[in-house]
């Protein structure tokens, strides 16, 4: 036994000297002391000796034990040191090294849009105004010259949360909600906010969009007040050579109706932004019709207005190029931070 237990000694000794890391230290532990280890069976032999034999073999046996488990904490501490030093080579900080600034966030491009709109017309001597984006159907629809029956319906497919209540479709009912405030006092209001409509997303629509409307109501508004406050917004905002066209249209709460279209980049000569016309449309507008004068108790003998609206995302994808709207939901890094 005595020379069995020399040959374990050498190699354990052999193993713990070699050992490269504490985990690999306590697999050579557990090897010669645990539960099934070489030692420890070693130790459950001495039952099976005869007495005179037992005290020598135990004597070895916890002799061996003792060489052995001092050799494994020397090695332990060893290693412990070797691994804090390590460890601290590492993550040694150079502390004359400048500091990371944190990243700054910025606007979302549609808000860089809906501000620098704002601003514009702010200028003009407008006001923000805003209101619920849950709204009453009266508001939505019928107060705009929307009556239930009437075909212009069927352009806002509605998501209605009640039978009379709904996620509004423009930000039109605004307009009738500041007007019955401001009443009889004149009116020179925008509106930005967001709009919902049942709309499948795809390249050009989404089912939550955002709106700039604009409303101007007092004594001797005409349409040309309109073209001109256009043309202002137009050239500030797309440049000063730019041209403004009016095509009728028709719009149940403005009476004669508009659409505006901004003088392309191509100058006229043809391109795909333009698809070749020379012209871009971006708004619809006109004269306030005499039924929601009415209806928010301006005597329409003897008040006249305005009104306009754009899509900001249309806007924001002429401005920046884009030609996918889904482009500004996708929250893309690459892209958002592009803008500040």
């Amino acid at each position: 036994m005595q020379d069995e237990l020399r040959t374990i000694e050498e190699q354990a000794l052999k193993e713990i000297t070699g050992a490269a890391s504490s985990q690999q230290l306590e697999e050579i532990r557990l090897k010669y002391f645990g539960k099934k280890g070489v030692v420890t069976q070693y130790s459950r032999t001495l039952g099976t000796l005869s007495p005179e034999e037992r005290p020598l073999a135990g004597k070895l046996i916890n002799n061996l034990r003792g060489r052995l488990e001092e050799a494994l904490e020397n090695r332990q501490q060893e290693l412990e040191s070797l691994e804090a030093a390590a460890k601290f080579e590492r993550e040694r900080l150079d502390v004359e090294l400048p500091g990371r600034r944190p990243r700054r966030g910025h606007p979302h491009p549609l808000q860089l849009i809906i501000d620098e709109i704002t601003m514009t017309f702010l200028g003009m001597g407008f006001s923000v105004a805003e209101g619920p984006e849950v709204e009453l159907d009266f508001y939505n629809f019928e107060a705009l010259n929307i009556p239930p029956e009437h075909p212009a319906r069927e352009m806002h497919d509605s998501l209605y949360i009640t039978d009379n209540m709904l996620l509004r479709t423009h930000t039109s009912p605004v307009q009738v909600r500041t007007m019955e405030k401001l009443y009889p006092n004149p009116v020179r209001i925008i509106v930005p906010g967001r709009v919902y409509r049942r709309d499948a997303l795809d390249a050009t629509h989404s089912p939550i969009f955002h709106q700039i409307e604009g409303l101007l109501v007092d004594k001797g508004v005409t349409f040309g007040d309109l073209k001109g406050v256009l043309t202002v917004f137009v050239r500030k905002f797309f440049g000063e050579d730019r041209q403004v066209r009016l095509r009728p249209s028709f719009f149940p709460f403005t009476e004669p109706s508009a659409e505006v279209d901004v003088s392309c980049v191509c100058r006229g000569e043809g391109c795909r932004i333009c698809k070749n016309t020379g012209w871009i449309e971006i708004l619809g507008a006109g004269s306030v019709h005499p039924k929601v004068l009415a209806m928010a108790k301006y005597d329409p003998e003897i008040y006249s207005g305005f009104a306009f609206g754009m899509g900001v995302e249309r806007i924001a994808m002429l401005r920046y190029g884009i030609s996918d709207i889904r482009q500004f939901y996708e929250n893309d890094f690459r892209l958002l931070s592009q803008f500040h």
